[in-house]
């Protein structure tokens, strides 16, 4: 397979009317994160906890604190505004 095309490789979303670039998923994994500031909450062991990073375009990786050479999974900005509607929308509460 040859290259992909740029129009293939940036995607345009609208949201308030505004147009916001995002990175292709591809994009996202090829950004080198040895700069990348890790956010993670205070008050608890790094096994308890996730960390995340802010990406260009609004797009985050998440990462375990407790294995920093481990896994990074990245998100595009759409992919976690739509996990953050799911936690504010109490997508992933306890069921009863």
């Amino acid at each position: 397979m040859g290259p992909v095309p740029q129009r293939r490789r940036w995607r345009e979303l609208r949201a308030s009317g505004d147009v916001i670039v995002q990175r292709s998923k591809g994009d996202l994994y090829a950004l080198d994160l040895s700069d990348a500031v890790w956010l993670s909450a205070p008050g608890s062991t790094a096994e308890d906890r996730f960390g995340i990073a802010k990406l260009p375009g609004g797009a985050v990786a998440l990462r375990n604190p407790a294995d920093s050479h481990g896994t990074v999974l990245r998100y595009t900005a759409a992919e976690w505004e739509a996990f953050e509607r799911g936690v504010r929308d109490g997508e992933f509460g306890p069921t009863t």
